[in-house]
């Protein structure tokens, strides 16, 4: 029996790389299993820099590769940028890194999981004869919208006009009558000539030439949607949610595994032990969101209206302002970065307002904390609308940034209807950590994972 070696290339985003990176060190557990996870210099260099979980694949067979930049520094968030120009970007830069990869006979790659949204990956290693697998970081709802685009675009119900964004979607399958226009990705806003609706659209249905798909979520959430999804792509591994799944099987992982790209300030976990149970609302819109002097005001004022505590993370590159209120401490503590996985499961807090990407979801699903959802772009709409509407565990708020809705969506959650927000997100905690227990449905896929790459590689 051969000893796999697995190459793992994500997206060089934050939300990419925390999950993949997971289920890299779940991999790296398994016996005889070899990692090598290929990263631009610039994310190799900030990993090094604030993650415990590098420290941790130390000890483990596993190789943080840089992807030479020649010093150049990258911008970090992607959604700064035109999606198609980034990927391309990336392509050209890691090309020569991934062939020569590819190509290494004395060390060489028996199978590669590739981002889904990286096709010349999976051109790369088809050429080499190495077997793909594709993971995508996303929802197994906002998956199935985005393979679904091109028959939207067939009945006709794209384009449409983004002044009418409140009518029902009628021929996403699945989903009639649960998503409106509003709820479907951001890029379906802008036409169907945009660059960014062209190229995910065109990466997400290279999905099939795979040997599999991967994704970080559990039957019990989204059963109906993944049902779905095995009718065009059978080989479905749904292996999340990823960290509790590390929790669960490495019992020497800390509650927070931290995969960041920024430090994590944890003092405010002092602040919150100070703070009374289900007291306090968690404010943070992700690793990409620039949040304007506006939007900031309106969101202070809303917060500081509700009455409630709160712990604000505000990045040093998001923009705006922070109001000098709230600087001086009082009801609120803001942070630059906190440990997101320690922070949710910490008892002082009630709420979270997220810009809903899908690593935060899940958190907060694990966590059993009700959401307020602001979502901006992506996958996003589709997670606030499945968040309120179908799984009930919190409030969308998507396209609205207003003091009194920013103020009754958080009483909701936290006192109006907080017993029943917190009931429904607790059942959800339950069955996520069910999940991922043995004989759990996502232990059982992460087992059939590595069983079939196994066979894969000796077979080669």
């Amino acid at each position: 029996m051969s000893k796999p070696h697995i190459l793992i290339f994500p997206a060089p985003a934050q939300g990419h790389i925390t999950s993949m990176l997971k289920l890299a060190e779940l991999l790296c557990a398994a016996p005889g299993f070899r990692v090598t996870f290929l990263v631009p210099a610039y994310i190799h260099r900030r990993l090094s820099n604030h993650s415990n979980a590098t420290s941790r694949l130390r000890k483990l067979p596993f190789r943080l590769h840089p992807i030479p930049d020649n010093g150049h520094q990258e911008d970090i968030r992607p959604g700064s940028f035109d999606v198609k120009d980034w990927l391309d970007s990336l392509r050209m830069t890691a090309q020569p890194s991934l062939k020569e990869l590819l190509a290494d006979e004395g060390d060489p790659i028996d199978c590669v999981i590739s981002d889904g949204i990286l096709s010349f990956v999976l051109e790369a290693a088809e050429e080499a004869g190495v077997p793909v697998f594709y993971m995508r970081t996303l929802s197994a709802c906002a998956f199935w919208v985005y393979f679904c685009l091109p028959h939207l675009i067939q009945t006709q119900e794209l384009p449409f006009n983004s002044n009418e964004l409140d009518l029902p979607m009628v021929n996403l399958r699945g989903m009639e009558g649960v998503l409106r226009r509003s709820d479907l990705p951001s890029c379906c806003r802008h036409g169907l000539d945009s660059r960014s609706m062209q190229t995910i659209m065109h990466q997400t249905l290279q999905t099939p030439r795979a040997k599999g798909l991967i994704l970080n979520t559990f039957d019990h959430l989204e059963a109906p949607t993944l049902d779905l999804i095995r009718t065009r792509i059978p080989n479905l591994y749904t292996v999340g949610p990823l960290h509790a799944h590390l929790q669960t099987r490495l019992t020497a992982i800390p509650n927070s595994s931290s995969t960041s790209l920024w430090e994590e300030d944890k003092t405010c976990l002092k602040w919150l032990d100070e703070q009374p149970e289900n007291s306090v609302i968690y404010v943070s819109f992700g690793s990409i969101v620039r949040v304007t002097v506006e939007e900031r005001t309106e969101f202070w004022q809303g917060l500081v209206n509700s009455g409630k505590r709160f712990l604000w993370v505000v990045r040093p590159d998001s923009g705006g302002i922070i109001p000098p209120e709230i600087a001086d401490g009082g009801m609120g503590r803001v942070v630059g970065w906190a440990p997101q996985e320690a922070v949710l499961a910490h008892p002082a807090v009630g709420g979270f307002l997220t810009h809903c990407g899908w690593n935060s979801t899940l958190e907060s699903v694990v966590a059993g904390v009700p959401m307020v959802c602001w979502p901006h772009f992506g996958d996003q709409q589709v997670n606030s609308r499945f968040v309120d509407d179908v799984w009930g565990i919190g409030r969308d708020m998507k396209d609205c940034c207003d003091r009194v809705v920013v103020e009754k969506m958080v009483r909701d959650v936290m006192e109006d209807r907080g017993g029943e927000f917190r009931r429904r997100a607790g059942d959800m905690a339950k069955a996520a950590r069910e999940s991922v227990v043995e004989g759990g449905t996502s232990y059982s896929d992460l087992d059939r994972l590595i069983r079939d790459i196994r066979d894969l590689c000796n077979a080669i």
